[in-house]
């Protein structure tokens, strides 16, 4: 698959007479391979006459692009995995850690066929459209110090964002970028390892680029993608190299000071404060006022039994009408 994926990166038409001859395959098994990439959701221009070509505006990973936009103090230390189709680069990640350790390892996927998000729910990655990324970070301060990280990693895709010119991107606590209420990114953190000492946790990121209405008919909320919001295009391979110039650095950061660097940073994009809320548990629905985060992340609440603090964890927040 990655071989004819290379062949059509150029963006120009190619017959499935020359696919074929440059691939050592027939005619009939590039179809089949095309017609695979379009089921995964490849947007192809099929031409009779032709041939077929990448549909307007897709642009493929590319390691070797993103590297050269790294910044050159991370270049050594960053190993980057690309791969067309993978079940979750969650899971993917860890595999490539333990063959890679000591740097960090990033793995990307144009398309995830078990992208997961949180409360088990299902993240939709349409292939090609968006960015699926997942990275390792290795603490030593047990699981407690991790508090708050989700509202970090959230706030460094602010920043890539906003690097590109996009305006109005706002944060929901604990996990979700959104604009105009509408969601543009997820992060999913997935912990292991000793509560009170050394431990891992997966970083993972999906980032809406941009999506076909029938892609957004496949999804249960309101969503944005970065093709709306940017006021030029911008190249995916580039947001991420942008993003892991962000994101590294405020890795550092937070493990020397936890989110209480970042909290007055988060608080501007708060999407909630000062809202009437409601913040779901698996038993219960609780009622109040958001009145920002702590210094540890935690959310604060103004409820009919006074203010309360509630961690991240399997909780749902959403605004009331």
């Amino acid at each position: 698959m990655q071989a004819l994926l290379d062949l059509l990166a150029d963006g120009f038409f190619h017959s499935g007479e020359e696919l074929g001859e440059k691939l050592g395959i027939s005619r009939a098994a590039v179809w089949k391979k095309i017609k695979h990439l379009e089921e995964l959701g490849l947007r192809l221009d099929s031409v009779r006459g032709k041939g077929y070509r990448l549909a307007s505006g897709i642009e493929l990973l590319d390691t070797a692009k993103i590297a050269a936009h790294l910044k050159p103090e991370l270049v050594d230390n960053v190993l980057l995995h690309c791969d067309p189709v993978v079940r979750s680069t969650n899971d993917w990640v860890q595999q490539c850690e333990q063959e890679n350790p000591g740097r960090w390892n990033i793995c990307l996927a144009e398309c995830q066929t078990s992208g997961r998000g949180r409360r088990g729910r299902s993240w939709q990655s349409p292939f090609g459209s968006s960015i699926y990324y997942s990275m390792i970070w290795h603490v030593r301060q047990g699981v407690a110090s991790l508090e708050g990280l989700s509202l970090a990693v959230g706030l460094a895709l602010v920043r890539t964002v906003e690097a590109f010119g996009g305006k109005g991107v706002q944060l929901k606590w604990p996990n979700d970028v959104l604009w105009q209420g509408r969601k543009l990114a997820g992060v999913l953190l997935e912990i292991s390892g000793d509560p009170t000492g050394e431990c891992k946790v997966v970083i993972g990121m999906g980032v809406n680029g941009r999506l076909f209405p029938e892609d957004r008919q496949q999804i249960d909320q309101p969503v944005a993608d970065l093709h709306e919001i940017l006021p030029v295009r911008a190249s995916r391979n580039e947001v991420i190299a942008r993003l892991t110039n962000t994101l590294i650095p405020m890795l550092e950061t937070f493990g020397q000071s936890g989110f209480a660097a970042f909290q007055q940073e988060w608080s501007r994009y708060d999407a909630f404060v000062g809202r009437q809320v409601v913040l779901s548990t698996a038993t219960d629905a609780i009622c109040g006022e958001a009145l920002g985060v702590e210094v540890d992340g935690g959310l604060k609440i103004r409820t009919a039994n006074g203010i309360q603090i509630f961690k991240g964890g399997e909780l749902s927040l959403r605004a009331l009408l």
